[in-house]
């Protein structure tokens, strides 16, 4: 595979796309406040060259996470429209209804059932276990949840999981995300079935919003992803056979970043470890 190569800004390659696919959660925010630079850069790309789609594994309908964007200073001119593995794990969930469901995860990721018609139960009485991530996610992680997941497996009840990620940046720490209970799941021996990043369906959500904004037929050669994440944000592009531009500082910056800045031969060996690939790579997003 070739070596991504290192770009100062998203200048640089800007004539080569039409469309951007870019990651939300480590690339314009660390879920505290915003990155300056790489909202303008989204948003010089928006009224210069095209639709920017933010493709987010937040297990919540982006509807519901436009307010959270708002709130830490992601200005509206950056974005074209929102696509979140909530809302393509609506439709699986919507396919199971009434359920039960033992719903696992924090009450702000409420949104994610309304209107569905699920009911829902503890883990001895449901028929299937959906996942947004912990209740908790400033204490908890796979740990805590092995008893319970136990029963589970005891009743062999399937798992949706709403947030792939196994972990996202919270300030200057890591956080555990749904992915984190869900891989814990499927290790013990648990079926798992997830819709967001890197799996097929939020892309097919996200290019079909792309295509409606464009007017046009989209040349999937034209769209670019943005986004920090091996196991979500590279191997997804890499399936759909979309070019990535790879930032480093996100969940992966302590690997990738030296007192230089960048480090392109860190960036490689990340990514060629996970039998992934990028066509760029830069630290943070800019224009």
């Amino acid at each position: 595979m070739t070596a991504p190569a290192p770009i100062n800004g998203l200048s640089a390659v800007a004539d080569r796309y039409d469309v951007l696919l870019s990651d939300v959660w480590g690339v314009i925010h660390n879920g505290r406040e915003s990155f300056r630079e790489a909202c303008a850069a989204l948003a010089r790309w928006r009224a210069e060259r095209g639709p920017v789609i933010l493709i987010s594994n937040a297990p919540r309908p982006s509807s519901a996470v436009h307010s959270q964007l708002d709130q830490l200073g992601v200005p509206r001119e950056a974005w074209s429209a929102f696509v979140s593995s909530g809302d393509a794990t609506r439709i699986l969930l919507s396919a199971r209804a009434p359920g039960p469901a033992w719903a696992i995860g924090p009450d702000k990721d409420a949104p994610l059932y309304e209107g569905l018609d699920l009911a829902f139960s503890g883990p001895d009485g449901a028929a299937f276990i959906s996942c947004t991530g912990p209740y908790d996610d400033d204490v908890e992680g796979p740990d805590d949840y092995e008893a319970r997941f136990k029963v589970a497996l005891e009743r062999r009840l399937p798992m949706i999981c709403a947030n792939p990620d196994i972990v996202v940046q919270k300030g200057d720490r890591l956080i555990y995300c749904g992915g984190a209970l869900a891989q814990r799941y499927e290790e013990m021996g648990g079926e798992v079935v997830m819709a967001g990043k890197p799996h097929a369906p939020i892309y097919d959500l996200c290019l079909a919003e792309a295509q409606l904004i464009l007017g046009r037929p989209l040349d999937r050669a034209r769209v670019l992803c943005i986004g920090d994440g091996v196991a979500t944000d590279a191997r997804g592009a890499n399936r759909q056979g979309l070019d990535l531009l790879f930032v480093a500082s996100g969940i992966h910056g302590a690997e990738t970043i030296g007192p230089g800045g960048l480090d392109p031969a860190a960036v490689e060996a990340l990514l060629a470890r996970e039998g992934a690939h990028a066509a760029y790579a830069m630290a943070d997003l800019a224009w």
